[in-house]
């Protein structure tokens, strides 16, 4: 014990002298200088932001804690890759300075072991590190007294991670000023071990087990997880057992020159010392061996409740097959060399659940994809495979034939698109898709919803069929394909839980059919049909009903079931620059409370838009009860009932006729307590807002978010079972309480002040240090 306290207390002597050694010379305090100027700047340009918004009544989102000091545009963020600049001026003299004034060998002549050498220089560094750490901490301390619910544990672990990294970095300079005498040289050589460290998470990624030690050994992004309020064992041990590394190697090196080692000896140990932390390193990074801690107030980096509950229900083994189509355009996402990136994406469900196995396989078949019938005309679909795997530098033998892979699985059915099957250990499965829009990869509300299916039966819907209705499987601009089956459209029922199919009045509804959608059908229903409809409403069965203009003594027979009705006419609401037909619906105060999908819509200021609508009244009680969902956004639109031609004929209200001016509903929902259940009845005024068109097009001036239509209305269907519902609780900290006139102040002193006072301290010490 006293030996281990003698060492410490040597290696804290070392560490003192290269202190004031370093804050000597102007190095230290230039870099203090830039960096107090660079951070203050990124701080106040966010912070005063914030700042000047709330002083013009602008509402400030929550998440201000993150926004500025979080990884991105935050200070954190920012300062991260200024360190990268910073450290090696420090650390290049660390050693080099000794070699080159030869005092090294007053060291090796004194009782200092290697050991104490090596400790107090990085000691050294550790205090100069919490210097810039307390530069960043009184940024920390202004905002957490001028900020509504600042979030300081997610801030301090972020502050913490840029610790860690400056450790890593000293660590890694005080390696490279063993090297050599020229401190310049050191620094040189400080960057580009950190240039590799950075860049060599992508080297060989295409070679199992080689591809999880590089990626693993890349320090790129480390900082990130720390930045997001997360602590991750990974991550923690990943700079521990590089600062141990290179602090190794730096023993290892003064141990050579001290002993005059030969150099297969040196060599030998470095090469021992890396392979254990990359041995460690790869068993820190075995999801089974991984731990989590998320300091967030909302627990932004982990899964909510219902998704954590969804998983606890996988019992058995889980794989997840990744089914890659080199023909396809999407094939790219799915390549060896982005496995680990790939898996990193279920990075929150194996947290949970870690004998979750990624599998991947490879094949060439048919697929949908223009441009590479423009490139490669003349090819089958053979040589075109080969022309990629070209290009892309892969082993054409890794892709399976047509025929092999339908031995396996057919995935016609998916159109030979990227597609994974996610199986249990039972034999359930389901696939998971990609999507066309800016994100691409699934989200946790698909996933979550894709996992679900495999736990419980979730809701089926049919769409009834028979009378020209809308067709949930054609792709026509009035059909209901992307609502309904579109694998490639996030929103699509089949993508959130759904089981989706046909059926017809000539027989009774099946008993699987949760919910049945009635679109604008256009041939009058029989009797007989009527009565399995009536059957199927009297046993509590849910529904959709969207009827359309001109079709309202067809569609009202069905209405009048349940006590509502189609109005005569449709609703005009005259704009500048769109068909007085185009109404723009907005949720009603109730409708707002029937599903918070409802309520976002409202608080997004965005509107459901229907062309060509008809109103909606209730005419009998039914025993429902009867909730306006939406309305018109236009308070003075009337029922226009002499205008048919909206596009040639002038629309003008006329009162004499019939016409009233006022909010109309334009959607309904109806409810009761039936054999033992709660039935559901949405019935909307307009067929068109769910049809592929609508739901594809977007309009100058118009925020429309008809999707949200299906998902909301849905998720109020199905009692609230898909889709699935991955909010979190609100972020409070959006607000601060200070003024742009006191922010000034402080932005002077952040910005100029505190490099300032370093500056005249420089100044000081220097013209001291003349005197003397």
């Amino acid at each position: 014990m006293n030996f281990n306290l003698n060492i410490m207390k040597t290696a804290f002597n070392i560490a003192r002298v290269e202190l004031q050694t370093l804050f000597y010379s102007p190095m230290a305090w230039i870099i203090l200088i830039m960096f107090s100027f660079q951070a203050g700047m990124a701080f106040t340009m966010s912070y005063s932001s914030f700042v000047s918004s709330q002083a013009l009544g602008i509402s400030l989102p929550g998440g201000l804690s993150y926004r500025a000091f979080g990884y991105g545009a935050g200070v954190f963020g920012v300062m991260q890759g200024y360190l990268y600049l910073y450290l090696p001026l420090i650390t290049m003299g660390l050693m080099s300075r000794e070699l080159a004034s030869g005092s090294i060998k007053l060291l090796y002549s004194s009782p200092v072991s290697n050991v104490q050498i090596i400790m107090g220089k990085f000691i050294s560094m550790m205090l100069y590190g919490l210097v810039l750490v307390g530069i960043l901490f009184l940024y920390v301390v202004f905002a957490a007294c001028t900020m509504k619910d600042f979030d300081f544990p997610l801030v301090i672990t972020g502050l913490f991670g840029l610790y860690l990294l400056i450790c890593a970095y000293s660590a890694i300079g005080l390696f490279m000023s063993t090297l050599t005498s020229y401190q310049v040289l050191a620094a040189m050589f400080t960057f580009a071990t950190l240039g590799v460290l950075n860049y060599v998470g992508s080297w060989w990624q295409d070679i199992d087990f080689v591809r999880d030690l590089t990626w693993w050994l890349a320090i790129s992004g480390r900082v990130n997880t720390f930045l997001s309020g997360m602590i991750c064992s990974e991550d923690l041990l990943y700079f521990l057992i590089v600062v141990t590394m290179f602090l190794s190697f730096s023993f290892i090196k003064l141990y050579a020159v001290r002993q005059k080692t030969h150099w297969s000896a040196t060599w030998g140990k470095y090469v021992g010392v890396l392979a254990v932390a990359l041995l460690l390193g790869y068993l820190s990074s075995r999801p089974k061996l991984m731990g989590y801690l998320d300091v967030t107030a909302t627990k932004m980096n982990t899964l909510t409740k219902n998704s954590q509950d969804i998983v606890s229900k996988l019992d058995g083994g889980l794989t997840i097959t990744t089914y890659v189509n080199i023909l396809d355009t999407k094939f790219s996402a799915g390549l060896p060399k982005y496995k680990n990136m790939d898996i990193r994406r279920f990075e929150r469900y194996t947290r949970f659940k870690p004998e979750i196995e990624m599998e991947y396989v490879y094949y060439y078949d048919k697929a949908n994809n223009p441009k590479l019938d423009e490139r490669y005309p003349d090819l089958n679909d053979r040589e075109r495979m080969k022309k990629l795997a070209n290009s892309y530098d892969l082993d054409t033998n890794m892709f399976l034939r047509p025929e092999e892979i339908k031995q396996l699985i057919d995935l016609s059915g998916e159109g030979n698109r990227f597609v994974r099957e996610i199986k249990r250990e039972n034999g359930a499965k389901t696939f998971l898709r990609l999507f066309e829009d800016g994100t691409v990869f699934p989200t946790e509300a698909e996933i979550s919803a894709a996992l679900k299916r495999l736990v419980m039966e979730l809701p089926t819907v049919a769409f009834l069929t028979g009378h020209g209705e809308r067709d949930c499987t054609k792709e026509g601009d009035r059909d209901y394909n992307r609502f309904a089956w579109e694998k490639v459209y996030r929103y699509a029922l089949i993508n959130n839980g759904f089981d989706v199919m046909e059926v017809s009045l000539e027989n009774e509804i099946p008993q699987e059919v949760d919910i049945l959608v009635i679109a604008d059908a256009k041939e009058v229903f029989t009797e007989s049909e009527l009565d399995n409809l009536q059957r199927y409403i009297d046993k509590g069965g849910d529904l959709v009903i969207a009827g359309e203009v001109g079709r309202q003594n067809i569609m009202n027979p069905i209405a009048e079931k349940i006590g509502i009705r189609f109005m005569d006419g449709q609703i005009a609401s005259p704009s500048e620059h769109y068909d007085a037909n185009l109404i723009l619906a907005e949720p009603t105060i109730k409708g707002r409370e029937l599903t918070y999908m409802f309520d976002a819509i409202a608080y997004s200021d965005a509107v459901i838009v229907m062309p060509g609508c008809t109103a909606l009244e209730q005419i009998e009680d039914k025993g429902f009860e009867v909730i306006p969902v939406f309305e018109t956004v236009d308070s003075a639109a009337w029922n226009e009932l002499q205008t048919l031609d909206f596009i040639n004929e002038k629309v003008e209200y006329d009162s004499l006729s019939g016409e009233k001016r006022q909010t109309w509903i334009t959607s309904m929902a109806l409810c009761r307590e039936i054999a033992g259940k709660k039935q559901r009845i949405l019935v909307l005024g307009d067929a068109d807002c769910l049809s592929n068109i609508e739901l594809s097009r977007s309009r100058a001036g118009i925020t429309a978010v008809n999707y949200a239509l299906i998902s909301g209305a849905f998720y109020w269907l199905s009692d609230e079972e898909v889709p699935i519902d991955v909010r979190r609780p609100s972020m409070t900290d959006n607000e601060v309480f200070i003024g742009e006139g006191l922010m000034s102040v402080f932005d002077f002193f952040f910005h100029w002040g505190i490099p300032i006072i370093f500056l005249f301290t420089t100044i000081f010490l220097w013209v001291r240090r003349r005197g003397r």
